[in-house]
Protein backbone atom coordinates (compact mmCIF):
# COMPACT_ATOMS: atom_id res chain seq x y z
CA UNK A 1 0.00 0.00 0.00
CA UNK A 2 2.21 2.16 0.78
CA UNK A 3 5.42 1.08 -1.45
CA UNK A 4 6.51 4.51 -2.39
CA UNK A 5 6.90 6.03 1.11
CA UNK A 6 10.83 6.58 1.79
CA UNK A 7 12.50 6.98 4.50
CA UNK A 8 12.59 10.47 5.09
CA UNK A 9 8.99 11.00 4.32
CA UNK A 10 8.33 8.35 7.05
CA UNK A 11 10.65 9.95 9.45
CA UNK A 12 8.64 13.69 8.22
CA UNK A 13 5.48 11.90 8.91
CA UNK A 14 6.10 10.87 12.41
CA UNK A 15 7.52 14.74 13.39
CA UNK A 16 4.81 15.98 12.32
CA UNK A 17 1.90 13.25 13.83
CA UNK A 18 3.70 14.59 17.26
CA UNK A 19 3.52 18.19 16.56
CA UNK A 20 -0.02 17.92 15.93
CA UNK A 21 -1.21 15.45 18.58
CA UNK A 22 1.42 15.83 21.04
CA UNK A 23 3.05 13.13 22.33
CA UNK A 24 0.63 12.08 25.19
CA UNK A 25 -2.17 11.25 22.53
CA UNK A 26 -0.40 9.84 19.70
CA UNK A 27 -0.19 6.47 21.40
CA UNK A 28 -4.38 6.62 21.58
CA UNK A 29 -4.37 8.05 18.24
CA UNK A 30 -2.27 5.40 16.79
CA UNK A 31 -4.71 2.79 18.34
CA UNK A 32 -7.61 4.35 16.88
CA UNK A 33 -6.24 4.21 13.41
CA UNK A 34 -5.12 0.75 13.75
CA UNK A 35 -8.50 -0.86 14.96
CA UNK A 36 -10.33 1.41 12.06
CA UNK A 37 -8.07 -0.43 9.78
CA UNK A 38 -9.11 -3.84 11.54
CA UNK A 39 -12.84 -2.72 11.22
CA UNK A 40 -12.76 -1.96 7.72
CA UNK A 41 -10.75 -4.65 6.59
CA UNK A 42 -12.82 -7.40 8.01
CA UNK A 43 -15.98 -5.46 6.87
CA UNK A 44 -14.56 -5.69 3.47
CA UNK A 45 -13.86 -9.31 3.60
CA UNK A 46 -17.45 -10.16 4.79
CA UNK A 47 -18.87 -8.11 2.10
CA UNK A 48 -16.59 -10.35 -0.67
CA UNK A 49 -17.74 -13.33 1.27
CA UNK A 50 -21.37 -11.68 0.79
CA UNK A 51 -21.26 -11.48 -3.03
CA UNK A 52 -19.45 -14.15 -3.21
CA UNK A 53 -22.14 -16.12 -2.21
CA UNK A 54 -24.43 -14.09 -3.78
CA UNK A 55 -23.39 -14.85 -7.10
CA UNK A 56 -23.79 -18.35 -6.88
CA UNK A 57 -21.30 -21.35 -7.79
CA UNK A 58 -21.01 -20.38 -11.47
CA UNK A 59 -18.83 -17.49 -10.23
CA UNK A 60 -16.59 -19.74 -8.19
CA UNK A 61 -13.64 -18.72 -9.28
CA UNK A 62 -14.45 -15.19 -9.02
CA UNK A 63 -11.48 -12.60 -7.76
CA UNK A 64 -12.16 -9.06 -7.05
CA UNK A 65 -8.72 -8.49 -8.23
CA UNK A 66 -9.23 -9.29 -11.53
CA UNK A 67 -11.60 -6.50 -11.76
CA UNK A 68 -8.37 -4.60 -12.02
CA UNK A 69 -8.05 -3.76 -15.58
CA UNK A 70 -3.90 -5.17 -15.82
CA UNK A 71 -4.77 -8.13 -14.10
CA UNK A 72 -8.16 -8.75 -16.41
CA UNK A 73 -5.86 -8.40 -19.29
CA UNK A 74 -3.17 -10.36 -18.11
CA UNK A 75 -5.29 -13.19 -17.13
CA UNK A 76 -7.52 -13.05 -20.53
CA UNK A 77 -4.03 -13.32 -22.85
CA UNK A 78 -3.24 -16.28 -20.67
CA UNK A 79 -5.76 -18.43 -20.14
CA UNK A 80 -7.32 -18.05 -23.66
CA UNK A 81 -6.85 -21.07 -25.53
CA UNK A 82 -7.51 -19.39 -28.66
CA UNK A 83 -4.21 -17.15 -28.21
CA UNK A 84 -2.35 -20.01 -27.05
CA UNK A 85 -2.82 -22.16 -30.20
CA UNK A 86 -2.02 -19.09 -32.04
CA UNK A 87 1.03 -18.16 -30.07
CA UNK A 88 2.66 -21.82 -30.47
CA UNK A 89 1.57 -21.59 -34.10
CA UNK A 90 4.06 -19.01 -34.39
CA UNK A 91 7.56 -20.07 -34.15
CA UNK A 92 9.93 -17.42 -34.54
CA UNK A 93 13.21 -18.93 -34.50
CA UNK A 94 11.31 -21.39 -37.59
CA UNK A 95 10.92 -17.79 -39.35
CA UNK A 96 14.23 -16.44 -38.54
CA UNK A 97 15.93 -19.44 -40.12
CA UNK A 98 13.49 -19.63 -43.10
CA UNK A 99 14.40 -15.88 -43.83
CA UNK A 100 18.34 -17.01 -43.28
CA UNK A 101 17.89 -19.83 -45.46
CA UNK A 102 16.09 -17.80 -48.40
CA UNK A 103 18.98 -14.77 -48.01
CA UNK A 104 22.30 -17.29 -47.87
CA UNK A 105 20.85 -19.44 -50.78
CA UNK A 106 20.11 -16.27 -52.99
CA UNK A 107 23.80 -15.10 -52.22
CA UNK A 108 25.30 -18.20 -52.86
CA UNK A 109 23.55 -19.23 -56.25
CA UNK A 110 23.88 -16.60 -59.43
CA UNK A 111 21.51 -14.21 -59.91
CA UNK A 112 19.24 -14.90 -63.01
CA UNK A 113 19.97 -12.64 -65.66
CA UNK A 114 18.13 -9.44 -66.15
CA UNK A 115 16.83 -8.56 -69.44
CA UNK A 116 18.65 -6.02 -71.23
CA UNK A 117 15.62 -3.19 -70.96
CA UNK A 118 13.15 -3.46 -68.92
CA UNK A 119 9.47 -4.40 -70.32
CA UNK A 120 7.00 -1.54 -70.65
CA UNK A 121 4.77 -1.19 -67.83
CA UNK A 122 7.27 -2.32 -65.25
CA UNK A 123 8.97 -0.53 -62.61
CA UNK A 124 12.65 -0.17 -62.49
CA UNK A 125 14.93 -3.37 -62.01
CA UNK A 126 15.46 -3.65 -58.34
CA UNK A 127 18.25 -6.45 -58.65
CA UNK A 128 20.65 -4.10 -60.67
CA UNK A 129 22.65 -1.66 -58.36
CA UNK A 130 22.21 1.60 -60.15
CA UNK A 131 24.97 3.35 -62.08
CA UNK A 132 26.35 6.42 -60.19
CA UNK A 133 24.81 10.02 -61.10
CA UNK A 134 27.33 12.21 -63.64
CA UNK A 135 29.63 14.31 -61.28
CA UNK A 136 27.25 17.83 -63.28
CA UNK A 137 23.70 15.69 -62.28
CA UNK A 138 24.53 15.64 -58.55
CA UNK A 139 22.82 17.98 -56.43
CA UNK A 140 25.33 20.39 -54.56
CA UNK A 141 26.17 20.20 -50.74
CA UNK A 142 24.14 22.80 -49.07
CA UNK A 143 25.67 23.11 -45.33
CA UNK A 144 23.31 26.11 -43.98
CA UNK A 145 20.35 23.45 -45.19
CA UNK A 146 21.72 20.48 -42.63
Amino acid sequence: MFNDIGALELVTIVVLAILIFGPDKLPKVIQDVSGMIRKLRSFSDSAKQDIRSELGPEFKDFEFEDLNPKTFIRKQLTENEDLKEIRSSFDLRKELNDVTDAVNSKDAAPAPAAPATPAAGTGPDLVKKPSAPAPEARTPFDADAT
